[in-house]
């Protein structure tokens, strides 16, 4: 836009000088062509007063002082009086019509005067020669031109800064919009420029600030809900303390702590979503382990079979603890959920070319309904369908990647690609 506004003033500073510039410089060879005429012309009638009053040499003299070429020519064919030369056309024609002429001709412009005598008509001849009448005028142009160039110089310098005063407020505006699309909430631009764009930026300030205060609401509901649960889980842990079989009381107990640790998390998530979340990885065996062992106690009471396929060795991925287990306990709770009891299931890790890892889950049961399963909100089976889509963020945000897949010997395949 900015070189657009530029070009736009240069041309039409450019129209403004031809349209001014072009009849100056045709006056000013005009004014020059005009003045050698009347200085010839001067010259000649200098000389006229001098025909008949003073003899040839007298006459001689004079001819000879001036500083353009000048011919006296008597009557009767008698021999010129100045610059010898042979009597052209119009001098022979001033002499019978006694009028004075002005031709054009390749040695210039030829003026005759003719001077009534008392032995006949004289006739007075100067030549004004081209570069005579041109003279001055290369330096004019060239100074008209300078002079253009200067004033195109000035516009381009004016119509520069008056061009970046309107688009550095757009670019503000531009920056500020892809810093909020980045979820930097607290951008806000500078009201600048031309009122227009100003108002654009107090309405691009308003409706960030707006953005900002749905999404506390937001937190702040999720916060209110999640708290809401630890009632229930009290209750949950009252009643499995109160059980009589010790394993029993044990092992729900580890459950509603489980849920607990969960919602706090979740808490914890929905106020800190407003900043920067740390870049923190995790030890993805760590964690699978520690999930698969939970889902086992689950899988032992539904007859499922899990397999595990787990390194002995650490590996490092850059998505968060909290949030790779998430992932991991959405893909099995949707194995337990879709699949009938007894349908085997394998959780297997491995190391990522490149670094990082892929989880891989797969399991016996029908296998994925539809193949809108990742987007969020859609399932087939009855279900919030949040599940895929809580696993997919987990791996692209930190720059991996979820796919679905289809077992050989049916079932569905669950594998993430975990960066690091």
């Amino acid at each position: 836009m900015r070189r657009r506004l530029t070009l736009l003033v240069a041309a039409t500073t450019v129209l403004v000088l031809l349209a001014f510039l072009v009849p100056v410089a045709l006056l000013v060879r005009q004014v020059a062509a005009d003045r050698a005429l009347s200085r010839a012309t001067d010259v000649i009638q200098a000389l006229v007063p001098l025909i008949g009053t003073s003899d040839n040499n007298q006459l001689q003299g004079a001819v000879d002082a001036q500083n353009l070429p000048v011919s006296v020519f008597p009557p009767g064919g008698a021999r010129p009086i100045g610059e010898q030369s042979v009597a052209t056309v119009a001098v022979r024609l001033s002499q019978r019509t006694n009028e004075s002429l002005t031709v054009d001709t390749a040695a210039g412009t030829e003026i005759v005067v003719p001077v009534s005598g008392s032995t006949g008509t004289w006739v007075v001849r100067a030549v004004v020669p081209d570069a005579e009448q041109t003279r001055g005028v290369t330096r004019a142009w060239l100074v008209l031109a300078a002079l253009g160039l200067a004033l195109i110089a000035v516009g381009l310098l004016v119509a520069d800064r008056m061009a970046r005063t309107i688009v550095a407020p757009i670019t503000n505006l531009s920056q500020v919009s892809h810093r909020l699309a980045r979820a930097e909430l607290t951008a806000r631009a500078d009201p600048a420029g031309p009122p227009e764009v100003r108002e654009v930026a107090g309405a691009l300030n308003h409706l960030a600030a707006r953005i900002l205060d749905l999404l506390r609401e937001e937190r702040e509901q999720v916060a209110d809900l999640s708290h809401r649960l630890r009632t229930p889980l009290t209750a949950l842990r009252l009643e499995a303390e109160a059980l009589r079989d010790p394993d029993e009381s044990s092992r729900l107990a580890a459950a509603a702590d489980d849920i607990e640790r969960a919602v706090t998390a979740v808490i914890q998530q929905a106020r800190r979503r407003g900043s920067e979340r740390p870049v923190t990885g995790c030890d993805a065996t760590a964690v699978v382990t520690e999930r698969v062992a939970f889902w086992a106690v689950l899988a032992e009471d539904t007859d499922r079979e899990v397999r595990r396929d787990l390194p002995a060795s650490p590996l490092p991925v850059a998505v968060p603890a909290d949030d790779l287990a998430a992932a991991l306990d959405a893909v099995l709770g949707n194995v337990f959920a879709h699949t009938p009891d007894g349908t085997a299931f394998t959780v297997s890790l491995a190391a990522r070319p490149g670094g990082g890892a892929i989880l891989t889950v797969a399991d016996e049961g029908p296998g994925f309904a539809g193949a809108g399963v990742l987007e969020r909100g859609a399932s087939g089976g009855g279900s919030t369908g949040l599940g895929m889509d809580i696993a997919r963020r987990a791996a692209e945000e930190r720059g991996g990647s979820l796919s679905l897949g289809a077992a050989p010997g049916g079932g569905a395949v669950v594998r993430l690609e975990l960066a690091v």
